[in-house]
């Protein structure tokens, strides 16, 4: 066992532990947490007096190990352009768990990330979720699938020669088919009898079904408009991904109680779509009462700097705690996976980060990460 003393402790759900203490037993869980807990005598001690220990982050949108990094394009595995329609295809088999943007990851204090196809697609396959430490990837699993990938805007457009109307159009064409492929399934189960599965189709058979949410790539606001009533109109669960100019009609997002993966952060307006990108965005959707979880879209913020966009994004009037939340709980929330991770909490997984001082602050940098009670990550002394 492990006991982690000394520090403080940002549990996310419950009040902040000043000179806290955290028990992690051998399966790597949180066996104890608390201003005072008891512990064997033999207990190995982690003693992080004056530091900060934080829920490791959880990246809600992310492509770790399907997309180049330092290896170019022989390694840009993230979007399989032979058609408009690619539900059936699987992020998991596309992630390589040694390339080298999970160690960025590691090092940024994320410890569970979203891993999802890119947004080349109208309908672009299915994202699952993992840790960001291990060598085999079935392993390192969390859930798998955890969504449906779609995409609107600028990226389907010039991928497959389509217009606006054309994505949406493709994707009420997909999920029509779904429903009615639904209909017969579920016929056919009830009645015990055989029945064909159809590999593209399943995917939004689940969405259909409530057993996973459409995730939708768009930037511009009549994008997110357009996402928002598609996804309405079929019935299904969602989330808004990049949400760029989510500031600009907040109050529909709210009033619409729109799930919203913003970012990524700390970027250049580097394509006609993100012309409003501004940084204040998830502090102004927060304040209209939208769920924002905050996302790296790593590689375009690089994971390293995750902690960094949480700093930029709370100069907007954020707290602590609230910006806090967008990187840990609320992702895993959206995710599906809060049972076990996004808090610092009895019976999840020992997943945190040691910072050098208080969060979100330029002067504080990670010093380690742990992964259900393991060291992950540790600062190089230069």
């Amino acid at each position: 066992m492990l006991l982690v003393k000394g520090a403080k402790i940002y549990p996310v759900n419950g009040a902040v532990l000043e000179n806290g203490m955290m028990l992690i037993d051998d399966q790597g869980k949180i066996a104890a947490i608390d201003q005072q807990v008891s512990a064997p005598a033999d207990c190995q001690v982690l003693d992080l007096t004056g530091k900060v220990v934080l829920p490791g982050f959880v990246d809600a949108h992310s492509h770790v190990g399907i997309w180049g990094d330092g290896e170019g394009k022989p390694a840009y595995d993230g979007n399989e352009m032979t058609a408009s329609i690619m539900a059936h295809v699987n992020a998991l088999d596309a992630t390589n768990p040694l390339q080298r943007s999970f160690a960025s990851a590691r090092e940024g204090g994320i410890t569970s990330v979203q891993i999802v196809p890119g947004s080349g697609n109208p309908i672009g396959g299915l994202g699952f979720a993992c840790k960001t430490a291990g060598t085999i990837v079935d392993d390192m699993v969390i859930k798998n699938p955890t969504a449906l990938k779609g995409a609107l805007g600028e990226n389907p457009k010039r991928s497959h020669k389509l217009t606006r109307m054309g994505i949406a159009a493709k994707i009420r064409e997909y999920f029509q088919k779904a429903a009615e492929y639904a209909q017969k399934k579920d016929a056919a189960l009830a009645e015990d009898k055989p029945f064909d599965i159809d590999l593209t189709l399943e995917p939004g058979y689940k969405v259909i079904k409530g057993e996973m949410p459409f995730r939708v790539h768009a930037h511009r606001h009549d994008d997110i408009v357009t996402a928002v009533r598609l996804c309405e109109e079929l019935g299904i669960k969602y989330s808004i991904e990049h949400c760029t100019d989510g500031h600009l009609i907040a109050d529909f997002l709210a009033e619409h109680q729109v799930q919203a993966h913003v970012g990524p952060g700390l970027s250049s307006r580097g394509k006609v779509e993100l012309a409003n990108y501004c940084d204040a965005n998830p502090a102004i959707l927060h304040k209209a009462g939208v769920k924002v979880s905050l996302i790296t879209d790593h590689p375009f913020l690089d994971s390293r700097y995750f902690h960094a966009y949480g700093g930029v994004a709370m100069k907007y009037g954020l707290t602590v705690e609230e910006t806090l939340r967008m990187m840990t709980i609320n992702p895993a929330e959206s995710i599906g996976i809060a049972d076990r991770v996004g808090s610092l909490e009895v019976g999840k997984d020992a997943d945190f980060l040691v910072l050098s001082g208080e969060p979100f602050t330029y002067t504080s940098v990670i010093l380690e990460t742990y992964i259900e009670g393991k060291q992950v990550y540790k600062r190089p002394v230069y």
